[in-house]
C-alpha cells in the first residue's frame, strides 16, 4: 500500500497512484527520466505531456513531477484523473440512520453503490462523501445498480473491520421485496435452492443442474395487486450475484423491469423510465461494536416508479 496521498479527493474521489519498479543493478536503467517512465506507463490512457505540464503529477512531499526529473526507483506519483460525463441519476438518496459509525441509506435505482467503470461521479460513494462531508465512507455491502432500497455504509475505515465481518459470516438478516405476474398455482412459501454460477463477461448468470446448492432463498407471497401482480417477501440466506432475480425467474415469476431475466433487453445505461421491481426492504443485525440490535426499513415502497423530475 502506498503512503497517505499528498493530494485531497477531489469530487469524493481519491487520487490514482502508481510506484516506479525498483532499479535491477544488474540491467541498463530502463528509463532515463521519470517523464520517460509516465509516458511508457499511461500514454495509452492520457496526454502525459499535458499533465506534466500542468503540474499534475505530484510526489509524496507534494511536489510537481517534471518530465526532465531523474528516474527515480521504489518512487510514488500521485494525479487525478479527468473524468466522463455522466448523465444524472434521478433520484434520493434517503438517510435512514446516521451515527458515529454507520450510515444507513436507501438508494433509487440505476445508481452505482460504488464508482466503477462509466459509474463514477455517478455512485452512492461520491456522492455521498460530498454531501455528508465523509472522505473515508464506504459500503459494507452492495446492491446492483439497478436495484433499490438499504445500504449501509461505514463512516471511517476504522469502523468497516467489525461491520463487514458481519456480512462475511452471514450475520446481517436482509429481507427484500419483489414485484411480479401472480401464479396462484404456485404453493408458496418455497425454498429455492440450486447452484448459480455468474461467469467474468457474461451479463446472465444461469442455474447448473446436478450441482451441489450454493443459494438459497425463502419466497413468500405477500399481496397480491389486482389478481395479476402480486408483491413477494423475498430472504435470501446467502448471497449470490443476482441469486433472487434468478430465483424467481427459476419459479417462472420473473421480477418486473428485469433487463436481464428471461433475455437480455437492450436497454440504454441512460434509460431511467423503468426501475427494476426489486428492493431491499429490512436489514437488521446485532450491533459489534455495542452489543445493540438494529433494524431499519426502506423508506421507498413497491411498485417503484421512475423518479425523473419532469
Amino acid at each position: 500500500m502506498p503512503p497517505r496521498s499528498p493530494l485531497p479527493q477531489r469530487h469524493g474521489l481519491d487520487p490514482a497512484w502508481m510506484r516506479t519498479p525498483d532499479l535491477d543493478r544488474s540491467l541498463p536503467e530502463p528509463w532515463p527520466t521519470m517523464g520517460a517512465w509516465l509516458t511508457d506507463r499511461l500514454s495509452e490512457f492520457i496526454d502525459v505531456a499535458q499533465f506534466l505540464n500542468d503540474k499534475r503529477f505530484v510526489y509524496q512531499s507534494g511536489a510537481a513531477v517534471a518530465g526532465s526529473d531523474a528516474y527515480r526507483p521504489h518512487t510514488f506519483v500521485w494525479f487525478h484523473r479527468d473524468l466522463r460525463e455522466e448523465a444524472s441519476v434521478p433520484g434520493k438518496i434517503a438517510v435512514v440512520h446516521r451515527d458515529e459509525r454507520i450510515v444507513v441509506i436507501d438508494k433509487p435505482p440505476f445508481l452505482s453503490t460504488i464508482p466503477r467503470g462509466r459509474h463514477v461521479q455517478q455512485s452512492v460513494v461520491v456522492r455521498l462523501r460530498a454531501e455528508l462531508g465523509l472522505p473515508e465512507l464506504s459500503p459494507l455491502h452492495r446492491l446492483d445498480r439497478v436495484t433499490s432500497g438499504l445500504l449501509i455504509l461505514a463512516t471511517e475505515k476504522r469502523w468497516r473491520a467489525p461491520y463487514q465481518t458481519l456480512f462475511q459470516r452471514g450475520e446481517v438478516r436482509k429481507v427484500y421485496r419483489a414485484l411480479a405476474a401472480h401464479r396462484p398455482e404456485l404453493d408458496l412459501p418455497v425454498t429455492v435452492s440450486n447452484h448459480l454460477v455468474k461467469q467474468r463477461g457474461r451479463m446472465q448468470g444461469e442455474i447448473v443442474a446436478g450441482e451441489p446448492a450454493n443459494s438459497e432463498s425463502l419466497v413468500e407471497l405477500e399481496t397480491v395487486i389486482g389478481g395479476t401482480e402480486a408483491v413477494y417477501r423475498l430472504t435470501p440466506r446467502t448471497g449470490r450475484m443476482h441469486q433472487l432475480r434468478l430465483h424467481m425467474w427459476s419459479l417462472g415469476i420473473p421480477i418486473s423491469g428485469d433487463p436481464l431475466y428471461p433475455v437480455v433487453r437492450d436497454v440504454s445505461v441512460d434509460d431511467f423510465e423503468h426501475p427494476l421491481q426489486l428492493l431491499a426492504s429490512e436489514l437488521s443485525f446485532t450491533d459489534p461494536v455495542d452489543g445493540a440490535f438494529r433494524r431499519f426499513e426502506a423508506v421507498r415502497a413497491l411498485p417503484l416508479r421512475s423518479e425523473i423530475v419532469r
